[in-house]
């Protein structure tokens, strides 16, 4: 059966929300957003090209910073709202130069950073 961008549940805007999970560690590293297009050229390329909102163009990741997202697999949730593309990262994967996007933590009701940028 071949996959068809199309078949997925975008919102209103024609995006859906992307979880990008590194292939070794499994670590979570952002979340970003895709219309079908970017799903087309991600599985056409293989490098991660992401929709952005700000803007309002393709992005593939690293293009300009060097810290690419070489797809290994993309996988589509249960509701088909929703893809989880495994990834080989080069270098940090958030624009703060940390290795994910999800650096803070809250712990006793308290933020506290948990990542510090990379070299």
């Amino acid at each position: 059966m071949s996959f068809d961008p199309a078949t997925l549940t975008y919102n209103e805007a024609g995006l859906l929300p992307v979880i990008a999970q590194d292939e070794v560690s499994g670590e979570v590293l952002m979340l970003a957003w895709m219309n079908g297009e970017s799903v087309r050229r991600t599985l056409d390329s293989g490098k991660v090209t992401y929709w952005s909102r700000s803007r309002q163009a393709f992005w593939v990741k690293g293009e300009t910073s060097g810290h690419v997202q070489e797809l290994v697999d993309l996988r589509v949730d249960c509701d088909r709202d929703c893809l989880l593309v495994i990834v080989r990262q080069t270098g940090p994967a958030c624009h703060t130069n940390r290795r994910s996007c999800f650096y803070t933590a809250v712990r006793h009701d308290d933020e506290v950073e948990i990542q510090t940028p990379m070299e």
